[in-house]
């Protein structure tokens, strides 16, 4: 472990989302997820806006595994600049959903839970610096290609 915190998550530049339709065979879960996804582009819009889904944060509180350990779930929106190259704001879905703390309360879960916002600005701008955002705009937009070539259903979730 060299950070001190963990954060990991998947992104969805919102740009990419070209249709809103939910396939009619869609598992419970992928149409909840669908409609997330659809409330995000609502409030935030499709440009300089990406969804962070599957996303957790973890805190060490301590130099041992099975102590002191404080995870957070997290998924919603972020931000960026004009030209997607900084991070200006996170709306974000946080949660607690496993702690090895048992000196934790909940005044310091909420303060934790606020921190998340800041930790997971600060990643996704080191996201953005080590080219993960253009690598995944090319693989999306690789995949629109081909569907657009086939006349197939590309949808939400590639």
């Amino acid at each position: 472990m060299n950070r001190w915190v963990e954060i990991t998550f998947d992104c969805l530049p919102l740009r990419t989302v070209v249709r809103r339709d939910v396939p009619l065979d869609a598992s419970p879960a992928f149409v909840a997820f669908c409609e997330r996804i659809k409330a995000a582009l609502d409030k935030h819009g499709q440009f300089n806006s990406f969804y962070l889904y599957n996303g957790r944060c973890t805190y060490h509180l301590t130099n041992r595994e099975e102590l002191g350990m404080v995870q957070f779930r997290f998924e919603g929106t972020v931000l960026t600049d004009q030209e997607d190259r900084h991070t200006v704001g996170c709306d974000l879905d946080v949660s607690l959903t496993r702690e090895t703390c048992d000196w934790l309360s909940e005044p310091i879960v909420d303060w934790l839970r606020e921190t998340v916002l800041r930790a997971v600005g600060v990643e996704f701008d080191r996201y953005i610096q080590a080219g993960d955002l253009e690598q995944a705009r090319q693989r999306i937009e690789k995949l629109q290609e081909a569907a657009d070539a086939e006349g197939g259903f590309i949808g939400m979730y590639l």
